[in-house]
């Protein structure tokens, strides 16, 4: 019975302290009612009074956790039951779109900064490669009359031969033919020089116009059915069609001869590139072959057109190759300096934000403040990039995570308006919004249909279930780091009835390796 008293006594105390903190409750939310009217008023006019006394924060109103554009005077719940955020008069966004964000969120996002710098932007222009044989250093050994081959001296395709060296001997009826029509002229023209003049000429432009067609024939002095023929210049054999005692024809190719002491790069430049490439300009080339050397070679030559498909023009440099390291068909990365080298304020590559209608970086200001901050790009480096306005040396910028704090900062900037234009506004007649933030799985990437497959959790903002469905991607380059089984954080657009664009991208701090090594072992 004891027991049975004291737990109704517990019972009713615990009724009555409800009871009690329900009414303060009330009297409390019908207090922010009327001041959050009178502080938006205060605020509109300057803020003059300063600061609520004890140091409390002064609520503004109450905003939907979701980020629809839905806000409240009082406190309440959405229709998942989450609580609605309080937005305070000292984060509110201004006219700039600066945005407060807590240091539990900025761990939770990986927010990384850096600081702008002045330094040499290394802007060379970069291309992709091949090597190949110079075509001026390239001859072909070719008979111009039929015969045999009786001998090879050079055997064997890959042969270094020296400029002179013997290749091959052939027998040639044709030639013996010749040989002894210009023997017989000649002893008919000295036989009757002294007593049939007439026969004698006749006799001499024979064996002239017989000498002629040996010389055409490239016999030189040598007029017997037997010739030797030299290598005419030195380098390495790369084709030997001879084979002896083989039979050829005149003009058939024997053997193919290149001098390989210096070569060609043919190599891709991007249309984009052109105008910082001049015959003459002076490229470092690396190859994957000689890691950690580097070989320099000099533009020769700009070819006239363009590949339409690649948008890019070939480009021919001349490269030395002494020690015969340089073989033709290696890869080749070829580097041509440009710019003055002089020092410029660069920030990270990763920095930019560039949605194809503004160029941005987000500025990191004291406690938790970010701001969007419209910059003028320069030059690009391997992995800086020049900024000509907007940002100066020793400007804390974000590297990691911006694209998401940007779109907090819109979201914002948004409500702010609506709250300005409808100060009062506590139902869903407002726009939709047309930005999510989500968090889910890369599954696939097709760059050829501009598309990607998430598999995401709940939407509560579009009353949507966790599912895997295709978005489209604002940009490819968006996803070429981040390999499919990744766990990502995303924002997306709504565009099209039934299409949403996927507008940033990026991996969950510490989660892409373990997810991507998951997803290939399934």
């Amino acid at each position: 019975m004891v027991a049975v008293a004291v737990a109704i006594a517990a019972g009713g105390g615990y009724w009555f302290a409800r009871v009690q903190h329900g009414a303060a409750s009330a009297v409390a939310g019908g207090a922010v009612a009327a001041v959050a009217p009178a502080a938006q008023a205060a605020d509109a006019s300057g803020g003059a009074g300063g600061g609520p006394a004890g140091g409390e924060r002064k609520i503004l109103y109450y905003r939907n956790p979701m980020g629809l554009p839905d806000t409240s005077p009082v406190p309440k719940k959405d229709s998942m039951g989450m609580d609605y955020i309080p937005v305070y008069a000292d984060d509110r966004p201004d006219d700039s779109g600066a945005v407060v964000v807590s240091p539990a969120r900025i761990q939770t996002l990986g927010v990384k900064t850096a600081v702008a710098e002045l330094r040499a932007v290394d802007a060379a222009v970069r291309a992709s490669g091949r090597i190949e044989l110079d075509e001026r250093r390239q001859v072909v050994v070719a008979p111009r009359f039929e015969g045999w081959i009786e001998r090879l001296h050079v055997n064997a395709v890959g042969d270094a031969v020296k400029k002179g060296q013997p290749l091959f001997t052939t027998y040639s009826p044709e030639l013996q033919s010749a040989g002894e029509e210009l023997r017989i002229a000649e002893r008919l023209a000295h036989a009757s020089a002294g007593h049939d003049p007439v026969a004698s000429e006749s006799a001499r432009r024979l064996a002239e116009a017989t000498r002629a067609r040996l010389r055409n024939l490239q016999v030189g002095g040598q007029a017997g059915p037997r010739q030797v023929f030299h290598a005419p210049v030195s380098g390495v054999v790369l084709e030997k069609m001879a084979i002896e005692g083989g039979r050829f024809m005149p003009g058939e190719a024997l053997f193919r001869i290149a001098d390989l002491s210096r070569v060609w790069i043919i190599a891709d430049v991007y249309e984009q590139d052109l105008a910082r490439v001049q015959v003459g300009q002076v490229a470092q080339v690396s190859l994957d072959a000689w890691p950690g050397r580097s070989f320099e070679a000099r533009v020769d030559y700009l070819y006239p057109t363009l590949d339409a498909a690649t948008r890019s023009t070939r480009v021919r440099l001349e490269l030395d190759n002494p020690e015969g390291l340089l073989r033709p068909g290696m890869f080749a990365q070829v580097a041509l300096p440009a710019g003055d080298g002089s020092p410029k304020t660069v920030v990270p590559s990763s920095a930019i934000i560039d949605d194809g209608e503004r160029r941005v970086v987000l500025l990191a200001l004291d406690e938790g403040r970010f701001k969007p901050q419209p910059v003028k790009l320069g030059a690009r480096g391997r992995d800086v990039v020049e900024v000509v306005e907007g940002v100066a040396p020793g400007d804390r910028v974000v590297v990691s995570a911006n694209f998401l704090i940007d779109s907090e900062s819109q979201l914002k900037a948004a409500l702010s308006n609506l709250v300005d234009a409808e100060p009062d506004a506590g139902g869903p007649g407002a726009a939709g919004a047309t930005r999510y933030e989500a968090e889910g799985t890369l599954e696939a990437v097709d760059a050829a249909a501009g598309s990607l497959t998430l598999t995401h959790g709940e939407i509560p903002a579009l009353q949507w279930p966790a599912m895997t469905m295709d978005f489209l991607i604002a940009d490819p380059g968006l996803v070429k780091d981040i390999a499919p089984g990744t766990p990502v954080r995303f924002v997306f657009e709504a565009g099209e009835p039934g299409e949403y664009m996927v507008t940033g991208i990026e991996p969950l701090p510490g989660a892409a390796a373990d997810a991507g090594d998951a997803h290939r072992g399934h």
